[in-house]
């Protein structure tokens, strides 16, 4: 699986030498150099591959066989995604969850469990580690104001509300966590275009002040309007450039395998 360095033969992947950029990566014969970032969009997705999809380019990213990357995705089904470290007694109404056909799968990244369906938009950000303050608070800061101005792309006034939520008139929208792999940084959240608040906090054992798109806005979203003001958002708010790319051959064998070992299994999502 995969190459070393420098003597890669996957066609889709292909580390190039350039008089134009210091280094470039050719996915599907497009150069996308290192200084623009690569947007990843898998849109509707099982819950299992979104999960194991994120720590793909992770591992991709340590390798360098791909730039920065935003993954934009929506799940499926609706699904409560739990953080790495939490009890799933003691943070899911499982008898509620089987009763409305609420998924589990537990994801690499540590925080708080969280309730995503088809109406919610999740990003991940995938990104050298040197790229971004070390202080995780003012990650956490930085990334979040690629939403905030992605939310003002759509008319919408929102702050930032230590230690990792997106917040519109006190009410939170969108809330991230973080993982550090090696020398590279993911932070993934939510933004909440529409939802069953009523199921979430039956599925779920926290209670919060939230708000949604459609709420604020008082008409429908499609995502597609929803990702292109994102996408903007993170390029004005973060100083780059994103160029949609493919996944590589790489990634989609490490989701393979990690579905099949890890998210996809009863013994890791139930694991605490």
């Amino acid at each position: 699986m995969g190459c070393k360095q420098g003597s890669c033969k996957d066609p889709q992947v292909q580390e190039v030498r350039s008089n134009h950029f210091p280094k470039t990566l050719l996915f599907s014969h497009l150069f996308i150099p290192f200084m623009f970032w690569r947007l990843v969009d898998t849109d509707l997705a099982e819950p299992a591959y979104t999960a194991a999809c994120d720590e793909a380019i992770v591992r991709a990213r340590q390798k360098n066989l791909v730039p920065n990357t935003l993954h934009l995705y929506r799940r499926d089904r609706p699904t409560i995604s739990l953080g790495y470290f939490e009890k799933v007694e003691e943070t899911v109404d499982l008898e509620a969850a089987k009763r409305n056909g609420v998924q589990l799968v537990r994801r690499f990244s540590g925080g708080s469990a969280i309730y995503t369906d088809q109406a919610q938009i999740i990003y991940s950000v995938v990104v050298k580690r040197d790229r971004f303050p070390s202080d995780p608070n003012e990650v956490y800061r930085t990334i979040c104001s690629g939403i905030i101005k992605g939310l003002e792309e759509l008319g919408l006034e929102a702050e930032f509300k230590p230690i990792n939520d997106v917040q519109i008139d006190g009410r939170k929208i969108s809330g991230s966590a973080q993982k550090i792999e090696k020398d590279v940084l993911i932070q993934h959240g939510t933004i909440i275009m529409d939802c069953d608040f009523d199921l979430m906090f039956e599925v779920l054992r926290t209670r919060e002040e939230m708000t949604s798109l459609t709420h604020e806005l008082e008409r429908d979203l499609e995502p597609e309007e929803v990702k292109k003001a994102l996408i903007k958002g993170f390029e004005e708010a973060l100083g780059i450039r994103i160029r949609r790319g493919p996944l590589t051959h790489f990634e989609n064998e490490m989701i393979e395998e990690l579905v099949d070992t890890k998210y996809g299994t009863e013994e890791f999502t139930l694991l605490r």
